[in-house]
């Protein structure tokens, strides 16, 4: 099986910037693998908190994740600042496939790939809710016509 090439920049629409921490760097003086999804976690819930889907304190839906994979292209490291492109790949019914990558400071390739499904459940009974209207057109912007 050929092993994919990274990402460049211009096959995201949406890019989030985060900071690496001195704790993100392993024995092996490298981001460790760990990290990359709590970035993705991070870069992903911080557009939904923006664009006002997500309210993590009183809303009266969440997002579980319930998949997430990484294929992994180059080392990162503290201090690195990390941009982390956004695509969305599939709005379902109450699911949305995102795709991530991170791009170490100013570099033109993904040294990170990877992708993260949410599911919308009711606060309460974490039962899946369907997606509503709101969601899909503030999302809409960020499908991926070709990836």
């Amino acid at each position: 099986m050929a092993r994919s090439s990274p990402a460049d920049r211009d096959t995201y629409p949406l890019y989030r910037i985060l900071t690496t921490r001195w704790a993100d760097n392993d024995l092996y003086g490298h981001m460790n693998n760990v990290v990359h999804y709590e970035l993705f976690d991070t870069a992903v819930n911080g557009v939904l908190i923006d664009k006002g889907l997500l309210d993590p304190h009183k809303g009266s839906h969440v997002f579980l994740v319930v998949e997430t994979g990484c294929r992994y292209f180059a080392e990162m490291a503290f201090p690195d600042i990390v941009h982390a492109g956004i695509r969305v790949a599939k709005l379902g019914t109450s699911s949305i496939r995102y795709e991530v990558g991170l791009f170490r400071n100013e570099e033109k390739t993904a040294a990170a790939e990877g992708h993260f499904i949410h599911v919308q459940v009711d606060r309460e009974t974490r039962r899946p809710v369907p997606l509503d209207e709101k969601t899909r057109l503030a999302l809409g912007p960020l499908l991926a016509l070709s990836v």
